[in-house]
């Protein structure tokens, strides 16, 4: 098999998950539940909602039928206990493949019926310890609709090709291929951006910064106008999504580094909720689309699969807002006395 088709066959494989865990979560009826947004755990680095524990199984069941081929694998995903590892097929030091999964990134947005949430995940061949983000080589997003919608969006990626999107009527009988491109828009004018602040903690340093970057790109607020909107997605999936299709010209996600910044000056330990591995692992997607995707200093973005370390990272839609925008991200963290490590 070629290296393009065995790439291929992984990514389909990843967005019929995806797909099992959208029909599930559509197909019972479940929006608008008080009692899906009860918090059940806290495992992998998250809060474990019921609305999560509904889709474990899926996942369980689904990996059970993959091909001989496909095993022995790591599954690596938030919900799967305390490491957040399950083995499919043998022990761990035989394992042929790594497989990270958020099922439902954005979950606070779907249980409450507000938004799409999505199913998140990638592949890489089993290094060991050292297996990281960069090690991808397939990788998928698929949209998990409110209850009103009877369309969605999926994306997929390979190393050796561009991203393919497609939209598919819920249900699946129905599916077209879908365009998408990111903003060539060369500045930040009447376009969407945001520093990250979905939760109380980290908010005033967020606040700042974006204050910072609207005003050494776009200069003083003019009387009457709005030239820089703000549309917080609690995801990081939808917001890769955003960027990809061409909504948004930039985001960023600093929570880890704040945490640094708070720790320092109230000599106090803070570690809110932050972005994980399994969060970013759409990594791929975004990057063959065009985005531009970095940490938070301005490096490549490659974190360890696990569940636990804490990612910060940066979005762009091109390469010209990336050059505008992220040297006075990374002058900021040094001036608030962070550098890379």
């Amino acid at each position: 098999m070629g290296t393009m088709i065995y790439q291929q066959a992984w990514a389909d494989r990843l967005l019929a998950l995806g797909f099992a865990i959208q029909r599930h979560i559509h197909g019972i009826a479940i929006y608008g539940s008080d009692g899906l947004a009860l918090p059940v755990a806290h495992e992998g680095g998250d809060t474990i909602f019921a609305i999560d524990r509904l889709v474990e199984p899926i996942i369980e069941t689904e990996l059970k039928l993959w091909p001989d081929e496909c095993k022995p694998l790591i599954l690596i995903a938030e919900g799967m206990g305390e490491d957040g590892r399950r083995l499919f097929g043998c022990p761990e030091e035989g394992a042929r493949y790594r497989v990270i999964v958020d099922p439902i990134d954005g979950t606070r947005n779907l249980m409450y019926d507000k938004r799409s949430a999505w199913f998140i995940a990638a592949v890489a061949e089993n290094r060991g310890e050292e297996t990281r983000l960069s090690d991808a080589f397939a990788a998928v997003l698929v949209e998990l609709p409110t209850s009103k919608q009877a369309w969605c969006d999926a994306f997929s990626a390979t190393e050796d090709a561009a991203t393919v999107a497609s939209r598919t009527r819920i249900g699946g009988a129905d599916k077209h291929p879908r365009s998408i491109h990111p903003s060539t828009a060369e500045n930040l004018s009447f376009g969407f951006g945001h520093v990250s602040n979905f939760f109380p903690g980290t908010k005033i340093l967020a606040a700042q910064l974006c204050e910072h970057i609207a005003a050494r790109t776009l200069g003083p607020v003019r009387l009457g106008e709005a030239m820089l909107f703000d549309d917080q997605y609690i995801s990081t999936g939808g917001q890769m999504v955003e960027l990809m299709v061409g909504h948004d010209r930039f985001c960023c996600d600093l929570r880890p580094l704040f945490y640094r910044i708070l720790e320092r000056d109230s000599q106090i330990p803070v570690r809110g909720l932050e972005c994980h591995p399994y969060d970013v692992a759409g990594y791929l997607v975004a990057q063959k689309a065009g985005v531009i995707i970095t940490d938070g200093f301005g490096n490549p973005l490659d974190c360890p699969l696990d569940v636990c370390t804490g990612i910060h990272w940066c979005g762009f839609a091109n390469d010209t807002l990336a050059k505008q925008i992220q040297p006075i991200i990374t002058g900021w963290l040094k001036d608030h006395g962070l550098e890379p490590t």
